[in-house]
């Protein structure tokens, strides 16, 4: 059938109608699609582009830390103390260990958790949830572990190197010292006091990679900066030395414990400072926590009859005594205020050496109240009790030296021979530093000194007085109750204690021991200061306790430091000769 003109005009006049209304709709779409585009690359761009920017980054960045070892701790002539030594870390990606069915051989997980010494289940679930990336198995294993980790062959198990400490010698410095935490950072002892000076700041470098892990860019890199190195006053052969004589002596004399301080009488440097008993800082599994107390400086005790010569020094001072004063001790005893203070027997009239020589409780309680409470407790302040020794170390404790308004004739008597005030090891050691420098009181330092960095001091007492108790003193050794501490060769001053220790509602029956000492009189080069707390059985004095142990590790210290003798007389010297015949 034909088609009429007609038709086919109707037919052009609708389909450019409809052709148009297309048009405009598929422009509309594009344009909306278009908009909505613009608008999102907008919000992504201009208002919220951090969270695509992060996770751009997430998948290019990398970081490359450069790692920084923990600063060293050395001796005074540089021999180490604290190393930072490289080790290797156990870790796992528990995606890697599923994708790479790393949990499907139990006997190698089984080899692993016997090593690592724990549980096969425990260890195993560590890596169970496949969403995580990253998880420690073992922090610091040694070389061996390491190599056996590596044979093993575990999918998603790897090595990565980190820094464990070391201390070369062990408990001999493991108070003084101290140690780290897993993390490298320190928690006792000087490792935790100069934490800041011993930890670098690591450095970085950062770049950017595509998807082949080639770099493409890189973006900044940032220098690490190094530790300082700690250099000690300490002298690592005086500590050895002065470390197995204390324990030998706690030892010996089943006590508690033990401290022993040496000090340089002209720089006020802390040459050795040990403690019994002590612990391994290597290896600190089964470390129990009274072994961790440097006591030298945090326990504080009442210091018995190694005060009488800062009370005879505080006597001279105020001008109550002079050098040959007799104090008259009869009848041997006397009551003050109810209470009696008495010596062992009856001394009558002594000199004030021989009140030192014979510790007469009598004679220094006379010479305390002629003297008066705030001459006394001037004197004691001076030398350094009551107060920090300016050694910097964390815990130390300052004793108690009270002051009040009103005391009582006893309770004087009582200061002058070393109770109702307490006194650490190393502040005492530091009283008589300044006995023996002619009155000068130094601050004590456990850093090295620099050539011509010596501290001027304070003149806190007369030159004349500190030597004439520094005099007297030498008798104490020489003809007194000291002969335990006589050195071979030098002229050696000091002073025992014994003190009972208080308890709740009064004293006890364990007693503290002490001698207190310099060497050698001639030029005075190191105080020495040994305690010994609650010996057991019935040698418990002073002198026949902690004098033996001064001497020895007084006679150890003078030939280490190669100080000529000055007392040549008590010794049978053998001269080798050569004869022949004429």
């Amino acid at each position: 059938m034909a088609v009429t003109p007609r038709k086919r005009n109707q037919k052009k006049g609708i389909q450019p109608h409809l052709g148009q209304g297309r048009f405009y709709f598929a422009l509309f779409v594009v344009f909306a699609v278009f908009a909505s585009l613009v608008g999102r690359a907008a919000f992504i761009q201009v208002i919220e582009p951090e969270q695509l920017i992060y996770e751009g980054d997430r998948r290019s960045l990398r970081m490359d830390p450069t790692l920084v070892q923990r600063g060293t701790i050395v001796d005074r002539h540089g021999r180490e103390l604290a190393v930072s030594v490289p080790v290797q870390t156990v870790w796992a990606d528990p995606q890697r260990v599923h994708e790479g069915q790393g949990l499907a051989n139990r006997e190698r997980w089984l080899a692993l958790a016997e090593v690592f010494r724990t549980d096969v289940d425990t260890l195993m679930a560590r890596v169970a949830d496949p969403k995580r990336r990253f998880v420690y198995l073992e922090r610091k294993v040694t070389p061996a572990v390491a190599d056996y980790v590596r044979q093993l062959g575990i999918p998603g198990i790897y090595l990565k190197t980190e820094s464990r400490r070391f201390y070369p010698v062990g408990e001999i410095t493991a108070h003084l010292v101290g140690f780290t935490d897993i993390d490298g950072m320190g928690i006792e002892g000087l490792e935790a006091a100069y934490n800041e000076v011993l930890t670098g700041t690591p450095g970085e470098r950062l770049y950017r990679k595509d998807a082949q892990g080639r770099v493409v860019e890189e973006i900044s890199t940032t220098a690490a900066k190094q530790p300082k190195q700690l250099t000690l006053s300490i002298d690592q052969r005086l500590q050895s030395l002065a470390y197995a004589e204390l324990k030998k002596a706690v030892r010996y004399h089943q006590a508690t414990s033990g401290s022993a301080v040496i000090v340089d009488v002209d720089t006020g440097e802390v040459l050795a400072m040990v403690n019994s008993p002590s612990f391994n800082p290597n290896n600190r599994t089964d470390l129990q926590p009274h072994r961790m107390r440097n006591r030298v400086i945090t326990d504080a005790y009442e210091p018995g009859s190694t005060m009488k010569p800062l009370v005879v020094l505080a006597g001279l001072e105020a001008g109550a005594i002079e050098k040959d004063t007799i104090i008259d001790t009869n009848p041997g005893w006397m009551r003050l205020g109810g209470r009696r203070v008495s010596d062992p027997i009856n001394r009558g009239e002594q000199s004030i050496t021989e009140v030192l020589q014979n510790s007469s409780n009598m004679g220094s309680s006379k010479i305390a109240l002629l003297t008066g409470v705030e001459q006394l407790l001037a004197t004691y302040a001076a030398v350094g009790l009551g107060n920090d020794t300016g050694i910097g170390m964390i815990g130390e404790s300052y004793g108690v030296l009270q002051h009040r308004t009103r005391w009582s004739d006893f309770e004087v008597a009582t200061l002058s021979f070393g109770y109702g005030l307490t006194a650490t090891t190393l502040q005492l050691a530091q009283a008589y530093s300044v006995i023996a420098s002619g009155g000068v009181h130094r601050p004590l330092t456990i850093q090295r000194r620099a050539e011509g960095e010596l501290p001027p001091g304070r003149q806190v007492v007369s030159r004349e007085n500190a030597e004439a108790v520094l005099l007297m003193l030498e008798q104490v050794v020489a003809d007194g109750s000291a002969k335990n501490a006589r050195v071979p060769g030098y002229r050696v001053a000091g002073k025992t204690g014994t003190a009972r220790k208080a308890i709740a509602g009064g004293y006890g029956d364990e007693y503290v021991t002490l001698f207190a000492g310099v060497a050698p009189v001639s030029d005075p080069r190191i105080a020495v200061v040994v305690t010994i707390n609650e010996p057991s059985g019935d040698d418990y004095y002073g002198s026949t306790v902690s004098a033996p142990i001064f001497a020895e590790i007084v006679g150890d210290a003078l030939r280490a430091m190669n100080v000529a003798p000055d007392h040549l007389e008590d010794t049978q010297l053998r001269v080798a000769g050569f004869g022949g015949g004429q």
